[in-house]
């Protein structure tokens, strides 16, 4: 890992649980400088599987996306957080990302990453308060619909999954529409939902593009789809904002 990283502690009342944050940051770069900030799920194993920042440095060497830190989330109760919890996205939202306000100076609003359960996760915080992220990066995101995704019934949460994805596909308009990049493997079950969730978006007012891919459902077909779509969505996030 190139950079600095920090452990933060998050206590939340609406959670009764502690959620944990690596705290990334480039070289050189001291607290109170401000400085864009990329929120990730499942980002300690992200950070394992794909080097994140270590790109995330690259990028920020050679000057395609400006410096910027990374809070790498802890999962969890995985399956219980990340199944379009209210009380998880108030979490993040309302206590986690302004945690890490006050530990390092964020400039304008962060921007959302997270794959499979972690790009639902993200897309429902983002749905539930507006204005709290400048962009979104999903990917192989878990937007069940029981036309397509039937075979995922045995999960406890897949009623409220569902219920939230309806409720994407139905609005109309969304008041604070975003940059947004999902990316699929195009052999994957998922890639059906995702088309219709991108399609969704776009109607509503968001720019958001749907990159498909070869491989599966897993770390390494995410990791090779980072280059050069991440960075394409952080520049237009933090150049909107």
């Amino acid at each position: 890992m190139r950079g600095s990283a920090r452990l933060l502690a998050v206590r939340s009342r609406p959670l009764r649980a502690t959620v944990e944050v690596t705290l990334w940051c480039p070289d050189g770069v001291r607290d109170g400088v401000p400085l864009p900030l990329l929120a990730v799920h499942d980002g300690p194993e992200y950070e394992r599987q794909t080097g994140l920042t270590a790109r995330a440095a690259e990028l920020i060497r050679t000057g395609r996306v400006p410096p910027h830190r990374i809070a790498l989330l802890n999962p969890g109760f995985r399956d219980e957080w990340y199944s379009a919890s209210a009380l998880y996205a108030r979490t993040l939202t309302g206590e986690v990302l302004p945690a890490v306000g006050r530990a390092v100076a964020v400039a304008g609003t962060p921007a959302g990453m997270g794959a499979s359960l972690g790009g639902l996760a993200m897309l429902h915080a983002q749905r539930r308060s507006p204005g709290a992220f400048s962009g979104l990066f999903l990917q192989s995101a878990s937007f069940f619909i029981p036309r397509f995704d039937h075979m995922e019934k045995a999960f406890p949460r897949y009623g409220r999954i569902v219920r939230f994805v309806r409720g994407v596909l139905r609005d109309a308009a969304f008041d604070a529409p975003v940059p947004v990049t999902l990316t699929c493997a195009r052999g994957e079950d998922n890639v059906h939902n995702n088309r219709r969730v991108t399609a969704a978006l776009r109607l509503q007012g968001y720019r958001a593009a749907l990159v498909e891919t070869p491989g599966g459902h897993d770390f390494g077909t995410w990791g090779a789809a980072l280059h050069p779509h991440l960075e394409h969505l952080l520049t237009a996030a933090w150049g909107a904002g």
